[in-house]
């Protein structure tokens, strides 16, 4: 699309969604429980898209001036960010089964380990059931990773991609050699298969599947909720030569908190040769390695970007844009060489703390909430906008009251665990992460130190402050069904 036709676009758009907005102001959204909002006084529609692998600082205009994120962009400008989403953890390695589980489920992280996804989903207690139970029409598309059939969660499925696409031998420690990205292993390469198995790449795929859902919804007169799971940009990172072409790898910054090593990664579960994720830049990380990698992960996000633009040009040709809520986030972040890590099994904001966008009609536009939540928080919003009552079993709380500014704020603390190696709590300003196999505590001021890069821990005027956080992180441990008991590891916080 040519710079022309982008800012056209971008003006369709506006008119479709923050206009809209700017019409009936946010405290209309859902006003005393109604769902008389947009066009014809009907129920608004959902669109739900979903990345996988996405930290909250790869978004030009959420501050990144190394990544292109035009379609993003978008969604920023005509909508509200929340800022400070997050994810609560992980039972496994694969933590984005854990994310989509609880997103799915609506139970907080330990007790969604202690259910049956397929249990779950057959008992209509599952998201896509529970909104068509409320007169939706249901599809789906994309990345699941859930222990439950897609095909039965919704009434259109086409593609149930894996947890991730298929990597190769030379894909991991990469690249050795100073200068040359892709000695070993190319992004654009399509005979490594990964995302360009099956001919055509997955988030272009996933675009194309878009396209005819809201080619059949805007036939439709019923209500649609969409859930679209991108990949993307999960590794293997590849993407297109052109968007490769655009994040040359020596323009790209290392980030400051940049480390060779992480000093206890074994410990805490994510030594170089214990867990895949780390294996994909050689150990110590160099700075070349993260260069590269970075440039790799940019390329991707561009190329989805794009692919989201796509979906929304496509809901506007449905004439159905203004009466409907899109929501954008993934399922955790990344490290992508902060601290000296490269994957998501860790307590750093990088790696915990994925972008939040919702987009639709009251919804300020162009506004920043600071309020903590977590990214599941988007499955009771939904409900309660399809006029839905919200389950009790349902532990998330809706994202509406923080938007109507009904409330400052949805939880007093947020929680966060991995295995038994590491926990954390975030109360305020501050940080406390655990690593009980160490033993060692870490804590972090987040508003004087954002990038989380001098523990205070060792300080001994805030050993009140970690006594209060771990006192507020043992009654979140009864809320989320941790029952990992630290009192003896961390006795001097008692």
């Amino acid at each position: 699309m040519n710079r022309r036709n982008f800012l056209k676009q971008c003006a369709m758009t506006t008119g479709g969604l923050t206009l809209a907005g700017s019409a009936l102001g946010a405290n209309t959204i859902l006003k005393n429980n109604s769902v008389k909002v947009g066009k014809n006084n009907t129920q608004p529609n959902v669109l739900f898209i979903f990345a996988d692998d996405q930290c909250y600082d790869t978004i030009r205009a959420l501050g990144n001036d190394e990544v292109s994120t035009p379609n993003l962009d978008r969604l920023v400008r005509n909508g509200t960010t929340f800022t400070h989403a997050y994810n609560m953890g992980a039972w496994g390695a694969a933590v984005c089964v854990a994310s989509r589980t609880m997103l799915n489920t609506g139970r907080f992280v330990w007790n969604a380990n202690n259910v049956n996804p397929s249990t779950e989903l057959n008992a209509g207690r599952f998201w896509g059931p529970l909104m068509k139970q409320a007169g939706y029409e249901t599809y789906f598309s994309g990345k699941w990773h859930v222990s439950a059939s897609s095909s039965t969660a919704f009434d259109h499925v086409v593609h149930e991609r894996p947890g991730m696409p298929n990597q190769t031998s030379s894909g991991y420690y990469r690249p050795k050699t100073y200068g040359d990205p892709w000695a070993e292993w190319d992004p654009t390469d399509t005979s490594k298969g990964g995302f360009w198995s099956g001919g055509k790449h997955w988030s272009e795929v996933l675009g194309d599947d878009a396209e005819t859902f809201l080619n059949q919804a805007g036939q439709s007169d019923n209500p649609f909720f969409m859930y679209l799971a991108f990949n993307a940009p999960h590794d293997p990172r590849q993407s297109p030569q052109k968007y490769v072409d655009k994040y040359p790898w020596q323009d790209i910054e290392v980030p400051d908190n940049f480390l060779p090593n992480y000093p206890y990664d074994s410990e805490i579960g994510c030594g170089p040769t214990s867990l895949r994720d780390e294996q994909l830049a050689p150990s110590p990380r160099t700075e070349f390695s993260v260069k590269v990698n970075r440039q790799e992960y940019y390329a991707i996000i561009t190329h989805m970007d794009h692919q989201i633009g796509r979906i929304l040009e496509a809901l506007e040709k449905t004439g159905k844009a203004d009466n409907t809520y899109i929501f954008f986030t993934a399922d955790h972040g990344l490290a992508c060489g902060q601290h000296g890590l490269l994957g998501k099994q860790n307590m750093y904001d990088h790696s915990i703390r994925p972008p939040l966008l919702v987009c639709g009609p009251g919804v300020a536009a162009n506004s920043k909430i600071d309020a903590k939540v977590y990214l599941q928080d988007i499955m009771p919003t939904s409900l309660e906008l399809a006029g839905a009552q919200v389950p009790s079993f349902v532990q998330f709380k809706s994202l509406l009251p923080l938007m109507q500014g009904k409330k400052q704020q949805s939880y007093d603390s947020i929680y966060c665990g991995y295995l038994s190696l590491q926990r954390m709590v975030i109360q305020g300003d501050y940080k406390l992460i655990l690593y009980p196999n160490v033993p060692k505590k870490r804590l972090y001021n987040l508003a004087a130190d954002p990038q989380e890069m001098n523990d205070l821990s060792g300080d001994p005027q805030y050993l009140q402050t970690m006594k209060d956080l771990f006192a507020e992180f043992r009654q979140l441990q009864t809320e989320t069904g941790d029952t990992l008991n630290l009192t003896g590891t961390f006795s001097e916080l008692l």
